[in-house]
């Protein structure tokens, strides 16, 4: 697709619909618009715009339809996939000002909130009103539920709450067009059609641009139990999680870490952490509810299943400080990993009882190939963060054999009944790996859906297929 560049007279217009002040167009400040979090790539827009109202968002994007101009929607920046990067420059909707919580309905159990709400705190809002909003990828203190929404995140609560698509009602949707839609009902229950709303989800931004979210909430847990499992091996550790759910418990989150990661976490963030000599592997876990006597009688069938496995410590965090240091050696793995080498981060996933092969075989791939890996991630709904490091691998076959590696472990992935990506998205990074999981029919399929909605193929191109 030849797309045109942003001229004066466009850029003129763009002022005009937003406001000079919300239209950035120096090399300094279009910096922080040319990256996210995936790996060290830089794409410039030409221009970024700040609107603040979904009327806003429509008229840039039919000016923008109109001149066959590329836009690219961005929210905080935090995506892995690189599906906020402006790979044909054009224009950069950044919609950090929808940053509203709209309305909190107690009597329905749901909340509508615009997009560039922070995810931390929207859960805080609702905590508040005593009510819950599970949904919390890593980045929960920084990303935008907007961009959890586009990229299908998920987090370590997903094993007992369900994934983002269960929390999404309905959403207000900006079409390339311009046309301003909402995509279903504000109702747990939908058969009318063509589900546009759950659509939506996991679209990348490619379809339209979400400007409102109605968002389903559950009454709050009041207490929970944290437990860090200790184990000899990777397959212990990953053999442990699927005998768990078997036993009859399901747990509200359930983490793999291996040693290499709980290493660099305490170098990098100064955690105080007694890491045992011969521990190779560690599940996190952690049991919630409103009774204390059941989490209790969880635990102890929990802890039962992990010697079964050669358990050979279970920690348990006696107070909310300790359960906090806990999630936070979790949480800031990925940051901790990515400050010690060059990285790349793949979000494999597959059935949980298959996490043993996933986790061995990448292991073996990586001696293939000469790379190392820091294995991590939601090991109760089988998805596992590999980060790939460069460490002694030469330039060369760092930037030429790698991804023949990266192949053999989706490969991998799919032979074991998995797929390309759990929750970061597919965006620009992995599109070239699509065709391990999917056919020609898949893709003839989708490029259907996106002439639908974007005939002219100008929001977030490049991204997905």
């Amino acid at each position: 697709m030849p797309y045109n560049k942003i001229t004066a007279d466009v850029l003129a217009a763009i002022k005009l619909i937003v406001g000079e002040d919300a239209v950035i167009t120096n090399h300094a400040g279009l910096e922080k618009y040319s990256h996210d979090e995936t790996e060290d790539l830089h794409y410039y827009p030409e221009v970024v715009a700040k609107p603040h109202t979904p009327e806003e968002v429509s008229a840039l994007l039919k000016l923008c339809n109109e001149r066959l101009i590329p836009v690219t929607p961005r929210g905080a920046g935090t995506g892995l996939s690189g599906g906020a990067l402006p790979v044909f420059g054009g224009l950069v909707i950044a919609m950090e000002r929808f940053n509203k919580i709209l309305n909190i309905d107690e009597q329905n159990l749901q909340a509508t909130v615009e997009p560039g709400v922070i995810t931390e705190a929207f859960m805080d809002e609702v905590a508040a009103k005593d009510l819950y909003y599970p949904v919390d990828p890593a980045s929960k203190g920084s990303c935008f539920i907007g961009g959890n929404i586009s990229h299908g995140s998920g987090g370590p609560r997903v094993v007992k709450y369900g994934t983002i698509r269960e929390y999404v009602l309905n959403l207000e949707v900006v079409l390339p067009s311009g046309e301003i839609i909402w995509t279903g009902a504000n109702t747990l229950k939908y058969a009318s059609g063509y589900n546009l709303t759950q659509l939506m989800i996991g679209s990348e931004g490619t379809l339209g641009i979400i400007t409102k979210i109605v968002l389903k909430l559950i009454p709050r847990p009041t207490t929970d139990a944290l437990m860090l499992a200790s184990f000899s091996s990777n397959e212990a550790a990953s053999k442990a999680v699927s005998a768990i759910f078997r036993a009859g418990v399901i747990p509200s989150a359930l983490e793999f870490m291996e040693r290499r990661g709980v290493e660099w976490v305490k170098e990098h963030d100064g955690i105080a952490f007694d890491l045992k000599e011969g521990i190779e592997a560690f599940l996190l876990i952690e049991v919630d509810g409103t009774n204390q006597d059941v989490i209790f009688s969880d635990c102890e069938k929990i802890n039962q299943v992990l010697e079964e496995f050669d358990c050979k410590e279970v920690l348990f965090a006696d107070t909310s400080a300790q359960k906090e240091e806990l999630w936070r050696m979790r949480r800031t793995m990925a940051v901790s990993v990515k400050s010690n080498s060059i990285y790349k981060e793949e979000d494999t996933v597959v059935p949980r009882a298959n996490l043993p092969q996933l986790i061995k075989g990448i292991k073996e791939i990586g001696l293939k190939y000469g790379f190392e890996s820091v294995c991590y991630g939601h090991a109760g709904d089988g998805n596992v963060h590999t980060n790939i490091i460069k460490g002694k691998m030469s330039d060369e076959d760092w930037n030429n054999k790698l991804k023949d590696g990266i192949k053999e472990i989706f490969e991998l992935t799919v032979s074991l009944g998995g797929t390309l990506s759990g929750e970061h998205g597919i965006g620009l990074v992995q599109k070239g790996y699509m065709p391990v999981k999917y056919t020609e029919t898949h893709f003839e399929l989708w490029r259907g859906i996106k002439k639908v909605f974007d005939k002219n193929g100008i929001l977030n191109p490049g991204k997905i297929f």
